[in-house]
């Protein structure tokens, strides 16, 4: 059974999601958290603090990957290097695990969950819940960002034992994730209807 460990970074709050994927069924949440440091720490101090927590996150649920939001220029140079920074750490502990590192952008999980790229984070978070059939969105933001990176990849990266499930699929709707079928289905209907 694939379980997958989404990151979405941060200095003051780093989401972490782990969801496992059984073959052929829906997903499942087995953790959300959200992993803080003080801005009033050192930043020697923070980065140490999300460095333990994610090592303890990576014993504790031994992900078969690491989904991480890819980083990218904002126009606050401080954040980018905050968010650069702890992706570092995360990569670093994925790999001396042994642990492949997936990164997509922040448009490509919009497509993924929702089925569309310029979706708004309050749609990604609503088909988050749905998604996962929690009872609530997960809050703060960025514990539904690091389940949706999760999510992400279940439906469209490399995990061991995943490939293959849309094998009677045609070759377009095998690499749409079912939110895109879903949403081409219904805009399928609408053409029809007209």
């Amino acid at each position: 059974m694939p379980r997958i460990l989404g990151v979405d970074p941060g200095i003051t709050r780093l989401g972490v999601g782990v969801v496992d994927n059984p073959h052929g069924s829906s997903l499942s949440m087995i953790a959300v958290d959200v992993l803080r440091t003080p801005p009033e720490w050192d930043i020697t101090e923070r980065l140490l603090h999300l460095q333990r927590g994610v090592a303890q996150l990576l014993d504790l649920h031994k992900p078969d990957v690491l989904a991480l939001e890819r980083v990218f220029a904002q126009h606050n140079v401080r954040t980018v290097m905050g968010t650069a920074q702890v992706s570092g750490i995360v990569i670093a502990l994925a790999a001396e695990r042994g642990i492949p590192v997936s990164h997509r952008t922040p448009s490509e999980v919009k497509a993924a969950v929702t089925g569309y790229g310029g979706a708004k984070k309050a749609q990604v978070q609503t088909m988050v819940k749905n998604i996962l059939s929690l009872d609530e969105i997960p809050k703060p933001a960025d514990a539904a960002d690091a389940l949706a990176l999760a999510i992400t990849e279940a439906w469209r990266g490399r995990v061991p034992g995943v490939q293959g499930r849309g094998a009677s699929a045609s070759p377009v709707s095998s690499t749409q994730t079912p939110a895109q079928r879903a949403w081409r289905e219904a805009l399928g209907q609408r053409t029809n209807l007209g």
